[in-house]
């Protein structure tokens, strides 16, 4: 999953493209570097990060979505990075068939009836908290339980909404409300998640829990500590990887899967 935000103030590439064409272009370069879905937000949700309106998101990504659903094959997976039903419901008119929302429905009480009624797939994530408050000072009992009890309760509540079972993907939400001992917890026990039978997304790209273990503050600078928790989420079982970086973790995961297959 190629990370495509259309936002001033992300993490790490916050407004990195200045025009719709821009990011056209760096949404289909991402295609040609192995990515198999593109995900697109209107809405930092980096730490202290301010909630954006869903006529502001809907300005930021609505041309983009349109324009990439035009220059790419019918089927592609296009996903829609937000946690408002409007942005969601107006996004998948223009070309969108993924949900990606890290409020996994609690921000929105229609986003699960939107989701269900356009038979979409929708990522149901973990957070502690939100966006503004969720790294001040979180706290678990038991992280890795906590989490996977979270996501079982919104996996029950989505299927009471009509949300299809085959469509749900779940997310441990790696930085949303976790603190470094935490985030290393949850990666240590991928495959307990993905034993709960639904497909595994992981967002650990460029997240800065690994720069306090690497010593480095630049984000960027995070690429080969990001494609090694990507080859960790492949020996696990993950499916999909939420990344900036494509073609690097592309071959992270091919050469892990390969090795994967060749021991199962």
């Amino acid at each position: 999953m190629g990370i495509l935000n259309l936002t001033p103030d992300s993490f790490s590439d916050g407004g990195c493209y200045g025009s719709v064409t821009a990011a056209v272009e760096r949404g289909l370069e991402m295609v040609q570097e192995g990515a198999d879905i593109i995900d697109i937000g209107g809405e930092s949700t980096q730490p202290e990060a301010s909630r954006v309106n869903a006529s502001e998101q809907l300005r930021r990504v609505l041309e983009t979505i349109e324009r990439l659903r035009e220059r790419l094959p019918q089927d592609f997976p296009i996903s829609i990075d937000t946690t408002l039903s409007e942005v969601a419901f107006q996004a998948i008119n223009s070309g969108a068939t993924m949900i990606n929302d890290i409020s996994a429905g609690r921000d929105d009480q229609e986003m699960l009836a939107v989701a269900a009624s356009a038979g979409v797939l929708l990522v149901l994530m973990h957070m502690q908290g939100s966006p503004e408050t969720m790294q001040r000072a979180p706290l678990y009992q038991d992280v890795v339980a906590e989490v996977m009890g979270f996501l079982q309760e919104r996996v029950d509540v989505a299927l009471e909404a009509g949300v299809k079972r085959e469509n749900l993907i779940l997310d441990p939400g790696i930085g949303f409300g976790k603190g470094r001992e935490h985030n290393l917890q949850l990666l240590g026990s991928l495959q307990r998640m993905v034993e709960m039978g639904y497909p595994l997304l992981l967002g650990v790209s460029r997240k800065r829990f690994m720069g306090s273990i690497c010593e480095i503050e630049r984000p960027a600078q995070l690429l080969p500590a990001t494609c090694a928790s990507t080859t960790l989420g492949v020996m696990a079982g993950v499916r999909i990887f939420r990344v900036h970086d494509v073609w690097q973790n592309r071959q992270a995961a091919d050469v892990a899967w390969a090795i994967r297959s060749v021991s199962m």
